[in-house]
């Protein structure tokens, strides 16, 4: 029922009445029901660092552990949502719809761990519609899937202290190809939580890095059980128990889809 609300709550791309003069929605992600364009813009050869990590600034200097560089056509977009809603509907959307399609989510933050809506709002993205209580924002960075490969689809949302709600969509088209990124631990872990499954068509083979990262993310989380499908399940196991992770919280299935998906358990 929840889900198929989110579906109700979303349109095809339009223009509304209300909407930013030469506005348009990105063609790769539909609108929040009633939500209008307050800001636009559409540039070429810009560069953007979006964080990987908790934004903050030391030294006068803004400060990320891991960030994805990249240069091209910015699509940027802020919608104020209908009152009543919360940014995090739709980001649950389009999370879905996205990961759906075979995006990959690189970041994923919420709250406080985003660090300091200030910076995100000021010094990232330039717009003070979108600064807000720090508890209250939220973000997601994905890298779009082929043909799209090269294009990075960013979204900040925030509930303001007046309680308007503002939505960031950018989506940069990069002129050289964007270098492979790895999810960080936190994000799979969130996933995993969220949504109850990890799909990851991609690891049809054994993949030290990768097995090393699933480590870390079940190794954040000692209580949590999951469950491995795919062709190499049992190969993923085995080199999970080998990086730490106890052997009663993993079981291996035979079937499912191409490479690798991670199924929670009660």
């Amino acid at each position: 029922m929840r889900l198929s609300l989110f579906f109700c709550l979303f349109l095809s791309p339009v223009v509304l009445a209300d909407d930013l003069p030469g506005s348009s929605d990105l063609p790769i992600l539909p609108r929040f029901a009633h939500a209008e364009i307050v800001d636009y813009s559409d540039a070429a050869d810009v560069e953007r660092r979006y964080p990987r990590g908790e934004l903050r600034r030391i030294s006068g200097q803004l400060r990320v552990e891991r960030e994805v560089l990249a240069e091209g056509r910015l699509r940027a977009l802020t919608y104020r949502l209908p009152d009543g809603h919360s940014p995090s509907e739709a980001l649950a959307h389009a999370r879905k719809t996205l990961l759906d399609g075979g995006a990959q989510l690189l970041y994923w933050c919420e709250g406080r761990e985003c660090g300091s809506s200030n910076l995100w709002a000021n010094a990232l993205f330039g717009n003070a519609k979108l600064f807000g209580p720090d508890e209250r924002q939220s973000f997601i960075l994905l890298r779009l899937a082929e043909p799209q490969q090269n294009s990075l689809l960013a979204l900040y949302g925030i509930t303001r202290g007046n309680r308007r709600v503002y939505l960031q969509v950018e989506q940069l088209d990069a002129d050289q190809a964007v270098a492979d990124q790895l999810p960080t631990a936190s994000t799979l872990l969130r996933q995993l939580r969220v949504h109850g499954d990890l799909k990851l068509p991609q690891l049809s083979e054994l993949d030290t890095q990768w097995s090393e990262l699933l480590a870390r993310t079940l190794n954040l989380d000692s209580t949590l059980r999951v469950s491995l499908t795919g062709p190499q399940a049992e190969a993923w196991r085995a080199a999970l128990v080998e990086q730490g992770v106890r052997s009663s919280r993993l079981e291996a299935g035979s079937g499912g889809a191409a490479g690798l998906q991670l199924q929670s358990l009660p």
